[in-house]
Parts: C-alpha cells; structure tokens; sequence
C-alpha cells in the first residue's frame, strides 16, 4: 500500500499577508497606548534556530509602533567586565519599566542555549542556570512584569536554506556571524539543549510558547496575534474626536536661501 503524502502546507501569499499586517499593526498601536495608559510592564524573549526568522518578526512588531515604548534590546557578546558579574545582571538594566514593552532579540537563555553548546560555559554553570532560571522569572513576574517567551522552530532543511540565502545577498550577510557557521553542524546538540531548556524552564508564570516558522509571513502573523491576546486591552482612542487646527498665514515670513550643501537628486 502506498504511503500517502503529507500535506505541504501552501506560502502565504504577499497581498494576504500585508492585509492582515495591517490590520495586526492597527491592534500593536491599541496595545501601545494602553500600555502607556495604564503603566503596564510588558517583557517578550525572542529566542530559537539561527534563520528560523527572530529579526524579522520583530521588525515586523516594531515598524508601526514607537520606539520609545517598543524597545528593542539585542545585546553583543559580554564583555570581559560583564563576564566577572553574576549571571543575567546585564540582563536586568534593560527590564521594562511603567509604560515599556521590552523586546529581547535572543536573552538570558543563551547560557542554556549557544554558550552551553558551544562550550562558553561548563556544564556545571549550565545545569545551575537552568535550576535558577524559574525563580528569577518568577521574581521578575512578580515584580509587575508580564513576562513571554517565544521559541521559534525551523527545520534543518529550511535553515539551510536560509542560511545558503544570507551568503549569496549582499542584503543579508551581515546576519551570518562566524557563530552560525560553528552552530550549523550541531543540529542534534542544539535539539538536547533545547528539549533541557523546556523542562526546566516552562513553568505556569512564565510559560514557553513555540512557533513554526517554515513560512515566514505565517509565523509573524501567528505571533503578533498571540501576543496581542497575552496583553488584555482597549482601544482608549475610539470614543476621541482628532481633528487638525487650523493653521496660520503661510508666506509672511520670507524663508532664507536653501544651504549649498543639497543632496544630489540622482532619482
């Protein structure tokens, strides 16, 4: 008997996929004011593959939206001074205060992630992280912040691709770090760290939260909604008539000359 084929789920189209952005872009603005409104604290964690499309959804998060309540924090390697401090203090200047939505592009779960795999830390360190890492969450969530974590799932096959994708354009080489190409043949030992990271670290106040990401549109629009319904709200501007005052005279004063040093207008 012939085995019957999976079924291959179908891209999302573009014209699709910007409408419901659009619409998605209309409710992150409504969560933006309410959050302001009403000094909540709001802190996502982005983490996953390489190329399983972290920036992306972040970008498409954050281009509607202002900068200074969507902040975005993806920090470098630790410095040497940062390396001699307790785990996850840098982690902790950057927590969102009344009126912020944080937004960690990859967080403290690197120890449980990258450094373990790659042998940035002992096993040892690693172990202690994922024992402590509840309680920290859960001191954090019950310091007011609604804490959510994102784990973004690519198949092998996909990544490669994507990862093939970055060399060939000049657009996207920068995203390939020499850490990638390191990370790319340990498949299975990323898959174990990650299965650890689960057990230790999903708990009922900080609960992960797992997206395949194989289609890139598909993914961001499944996240945006789902964190839109992670942050009750109310749209504070429907019942607020905004209307344009009117302006001055225009032309009383006489504008100086424009300055010598014009950008060239080569389109």
């Amino acid at each position: 008997m012939a085995k019957k084929k999976e079924k291959v789920e179908e891209k999302l189209g573009r014209k699709e996929y910007e409408q419901e952005l659009k619409r998605l872009h209309v409710e992150l603005v409504k969560l933006q004011q309410w959050v302001v409104a009403k000094g909540l604290k709001v802190c996502v964690i982005f983490e996953g593959r390489d190329g399983a499309g972290k920036g992306g959804t972040i970008k498409a998060i954050t281009e509607r939206v202002s900068p200074r309540v969507f902040r975005v924090v993806a920090l470098p390697a630790p410095t040497e001074r940062e390396k001699t401090q307790m785990y996850g203090q840098r982690y902790l200047q950057h927590m969102p205060a009344a009126g912020e939505i944080v937004i960690f592009d990859r967080s403290w779960y690197n120890r449980a992630g990258v450094e373990r795999v790659m042998g940035f830390c002992s096993e040892e360190q690693a172990h202690k992280f994922l024992n402590v890492v509840p309680l920290f969450e859960k001191m954090i969530v019950e310091s007011g912040v609604i804490l959510i974590k994102y784990w973004l799932e690519v198949s092998a096959q996909e990544q490669q691709r994507r990862l093939e994708e970055r060399i060939h354009d000049g657009r996207k080489i920068w995203k390939l770090s020499p850490m990638d190409l390191k990370s790319f043949t340990r498949w299975d030992d990323y898959t174990r760290a990650r299965d650890d990271m689960f057990a230790a670290s999903d708990s009922s106040w900080a609960p992960w939260y797992m997206a395949r990401s194989e289609d890139k549109r598909r993914v961001r629009l499944n996240i945006i909604s789902h964190l839109l319904a992670q942050v009750p709200y109310d749209d504070i501007t429907k019942d607020q008539k905004i209307e344009l005052p009117k302006r001055g005279k225009i032309g009383r004063y006489k504008a100086a000359p424009y300055p010598f040093r014009m950008v060239e207008e080569r389109f």
